[in-house]
């Protein structure tokens, strides 16, 4: 016979689901049974705590996507001992075992029950690793430290369980000014990814998949400043020009949204000694890459007249205009993020 106890907090998990988490689970458990498709790591990487090494994930389930702690890291991060097996831990009746003891239930709601469910996945081992593993999302961590930290408070945690109650507190004072999955998406690497999907999104705006027809959008008025401020005399029917200012001609794209420039020099096509044959402004969108640069052409010239040297301009350029800096490299291998250690009382 079933501990009616159990059973009652067993019905409080369903009833506190909601309708989208109810389908999830029977989602995912309609796909273990037909197909065996678990959700992916897309990244991995590892937060560490004072002497605590959390194992964590972001999974390929989104937007949003989930983030997970490895059981075994769940459970070492609350101060529980012991090597996490497969499954071990899981929902029992609806409770995991290190919610599972009496003395803790007036401190668990509804919704704490309803988070526990654990979350098998695929971990990110290279290309055709089938291995499975078992984590639980990186928001329930903080969630369960603060049922034993209320506990602990209250005193009315039991002798066994008050190393878990210090373990939570510890890390409580480490989680101070940060969110859970923020710190994950630092750990795995996500927060690049993510950084990097939302480039490409402006990068779609700004340059088109096909050239179009040339229009002239660097005008005499911005070469004749560039004449002036460095002191060189100018000719205006002559087209040639030292090589320094096609420089400082490209740069301009650096200051107009980030990774245009690149992804610009990518799509030119360029002759048998690698020299573009098209234009840059060719590649621009009508919606938002053309009119951004004449913009941006706007108030880099107005600049420019307010300016009387060439570093005057560079120092006010610098100042109005800053270089979008894309630095972000892909694949991302996942890392380690360190919280300091928080201080003891």
């Amino acid at each position: 016979m079933k501990d009616p106890k159990k059973v009652a907090a067993a019905n409080a998990r369903s009833q506190a689901l909601s309708k989208v988490e109810r389908s999830e689970i029977a989602r995912r458990a309609a796909m273990m049974r037909h197909h065996g498709d678990l959700p992916r790591a897309i990244a991995e990487g590892a937060l560490v705590i004072g002497s605590v090494h959390i194992p964590c994930a972001v999974l390929d389930d989104g937007p949003p996507n989930t983030r997970v702690l490895t059981q075994e890291g769940f459970l070492g991060a609350i101060g529980r001992a012991g090597k996490a097996k497969g499954g071990e831990g899981a929902t029992v009746d609806g409770m995991p075992a290190f919610l599972r003891a009496k003395n803790l239930i007036p401190f668990i709601s509804n919704e704490l029950i309803a988070s526990t469910q654990p979350i098998e996945f695929v971990p990110l081992r290279g290309p055709g690793y089938q291995g499975r593993a078992f984590g639980y999302r990186a928001s329930l961590l903080p969630d369960v430290c603060w049922v034993y930290q209320d506990a602990l408070v209250a005193q009315k945690l039991l002798p066994s369980q008050k190393h878990i109650g210090e373990a939570c507190r510890v890390f409580l004072k480490a989680l101070t000014n940060h969110a859970i999955e923020d710190l994950v998406d630092a750990a795995t690497g996500f927060e690049d990814i993510r950084k990097r999907a939302a480039i490409n999104k402006i990068i779609e705006k700004y340059v088109r998949p096909e050239a179009q027809a040339w229009v002239k959008m660097f005008d005499i008025e911005f070469y004749k400043q560039i004449y002036r401020l460095n002191a060189w005399d100018f000719d205006p029917e002559k087209t040639a020009r030292p090589g320094v200012v096609g420089t400082w001609t490209n740069d301009i794209y650096d200051r107009l949204a980030p990774g245009v420039r690149a992804s610009l020099h990518a799509k030119v096509k360029r002759n048998a000694n690698g020299k573009p044959t098209q234009k840059l402004t060719q590649y621009l969108t009508p919606e938002d890459g053309k009119p951004g640069l004449e913009k941006l052409l706007e108030g880099v010239i107005l600049l420019m007249r307010m300016s009387t040297t060439w570093a005057d301009f560079k120092t006010l350029l610098d100042r109005w205009y800053p270089r979008f800096e894309d630095t972000l490299q892909l694949p991302f291998s996942g890392g380690i993020y360190r919280l300091p250690s928080p201080e003891s009382p």
